[in-house]
């Protein structure tokens, strides 16, 4: 499951690179620097940077050879995506209104990005166990936090935003759009709950990424044949690509760690990659 994950998180992440390329700018859902204004200079050279990185990163990470720098490469363009989202935490209330569901989606927002940060940082640390068997459970900790509280912010944002969110839902599933966001919802802060306590912890994370996985083939995909021209519907289909290989990455490591002694664990995440 690491491995596939791997292929997975490093395979949407060039993809999400080549959206970049294609349409000369950044994608407004995922990667939002309109947040720091409308007028930002050198916007597109910035995009294209961005795009060249994402591509290398996400090919880089395929291969043994490459894989740590691959990784350290998405994990700092994941950060400085999830930067991108810091100015909206007093902008957002300031045009919208200071509400609780305001600021739960601009978490959720952010979050989007740090569990992509984790994945980068998990294999990282995997292949740097080499050298330091303290980096690999350290990381682990740091990426189950991440996971814990992000799927919770997910949650919680489905909650208190039952009809925005039920519009993304297919008409043609039985029992509405609302109920579907209330149960994928609490799905999101169970998740959540298991991945930070530890209790079926790795159980929830291989759920929440079949969640996920169903995400894209009900809804994101078909939005592709709606909408071909829009940046942002590619860019969230690779994103959400990229967030179920990082949750996979995150579901096989937890998985190794509690199966085997620390020792043994260290040793495994060493050749994951």
């Amino acid at each position: 499951m690491t491995r596939v994950g791997i292929y997975v998180y490093g395979m949407a992440s060039a993809a999400a690179g080549v959206m970049d390329f294609i349409w000369g700018d950044f994608d407004a859902s995922h990667q939002p620097i309109q947040a720091f204004g409308d007028h930002i200079p050198g916007r597109e050279i910035l995009a294209y940077i961005t795009a060249v990185w994402m591509i290398a990163g996400g090919m880089a990470i395929l291969w043994r050879r490459s894989a740590r720098a691959g990784a350290v490469a998405l994990a700092s363009i994941y950060f400085v995506f999830a930067v991108f989202w810091l100015p909206r935490f007093y902008t957002a209330p300031h045009f919208l209104g200071f509400r609780i569901p305001v600021e739960i989606g601009v978490f959720a927002g952010f979050g989007t990005q740090l569990i992509a940060v984790a994945a980068g940082a998990l294999v990282c640390a995997s292949l740097a166990t080499r050298k330091s068997s303290s980096s690999g459970p350290r990381t682990i900790l740091f990426a189950r936090w991440i996971f814990g509280l992000c799927s919770i912010a997910f949650g919680l944002a489905h909650l208190t935003g039952v009809k925005d969110n039920a519009v993304y839902v297919p008409r043609w599933m039985p029992l509405g759009g609302e109920f579907w966001t209330i149960v994928t919802g609490i799905c999101f802060v169970l998740a959540g709950l298991a991945i930070l306590s530890g209790i079926l912890d790795v159980v929830a994370a291989r759920l929440l990424a079949l969640m996920l996985l169903v995400f894209s083939a009900l809804t994101l995909v078909p939005m592709i044949f709606t909408f071909p021209h829009r940046h942002d519907v590619w860019g969230g289909n690779a994103y959400n690509l990229a967030a179920v290989g990082a949750t996979w990455i995150f579901a096989g490591l937890i998985a190794t760690r509690n199966a085997r002694p620390e020792h043994e664990t260290n040793a495994t995440l060493a050749r994951v990659s």
